[in-house]
């Protein structure tokens, strides 16, 4: 019987990425110095997570186009538990549709700029269209569970953020992984090793890991994950991070 053969490529990701819209986010953090900064530290996948949002995502994809940068459509979901999760998606066909069911899940609440910061949409060049009203960094109504639901009923991929860290954190909110829920990778922060993760938190050792820079500032754009993948979609991801079907993952912080 013939082998199968694959066609893997080497793809180094910072998938939590955040953008002008962040009201948390420098004003740095637009399209072209996004991608200029992917390039300039041979980043060739990132994914847009902006907070509850992603009016600025396709303008990163427009301003991606002819380089050697693949941009995949995320949002950091904050739940009614107050739990940051990545949410990543293939398209912006199912990035709007989630978005569209669950935006009846957000509350109506209005940025206080002086307080929390300017919210921004912008075009592929960093210019401004239009000023987000809504303010982002609040919980949607969604429980952890039903926020996970939704995702993977859009073909999506949930991986909860940060888990080690205080603010928005799994661990320190609810102090255990639900195990009604079928969780199967995790984020750790960038201020903490594996090594210290799974010291502090010994139960990550049934939990797949990956580490990102969570980027509110051009140089939190750290690529510290590298994927041995035929193409960048959000199955091969998930494929490699769980090492299946020859699909590899590496985490290159503990290399550092």
């Amino acid at each position: 019987m013939t082998e199968p053969t694959h066609n893997f490529q080497i793809y180094r990701a910072e998938l939590h990425l955040h953008t002008v819209l962040s009201p948390c986010a420098a004003i740095e953090m637009i399209p072209p110095l996004i991608i200029q900064t992917a390039e300039s530290k041979g980043i060739n996948l990132i994914a847009i997570s902006d907070h509850n949002a992603i009016a600025n995502i396709e303008a990163v994809m427009q301003a991606a186009q002819g380089t050697s940068v693949t941009v995949l459509p995320a949002i950091e979901l904050q739940t009614r538990e107050e739990i940051h999760s990545l949410c990543l998606f293939d398209s912006l066909v199912q990035i709007r549709d989630f978005f569209n069911h669950l935006m009846p899940f957000m509350p109506d609440i209005r940025n206080n700029i002086e307080f929390f910061g300017e919210q921004f949409e912008v075009d592929q060049t960093g210019d401004f269209i239009r000023r987000e009203e809504r303010l982002l960094i609040s919980s949607c109504s969604l429980s952890l569970k039903e926020a996970w639901q939704l995702v993977l009923g859009h073909q999506g991929l949930m991986i909860p953020a940060h888990v080690n860290r205080s603010a928005f954190g799994l661990f320190p909110i609810l102090g255990f992984i639900p195990q009604d829920i079928n969780l199967e990778i995790l984020e750790i922060s960038r201020h903490i090793t594996p090594a210290q993760a799974l010291a502090e938190y010994p139960q990550l050792a049934n939990y797949h890991l990956i580490q990102s820079g969570d980027a509110h500032f051009l140089e939190d754009i750290l690529g510290w994950n590298e994927f041995f993948i035929e193409k960048p979609t959000v199955n091969e991801i998930r494929k490699a991070i769980l090492g299946i079907d020859g699909r590899k993952y590496r985490n290159l912080s503990i290399n550092l």
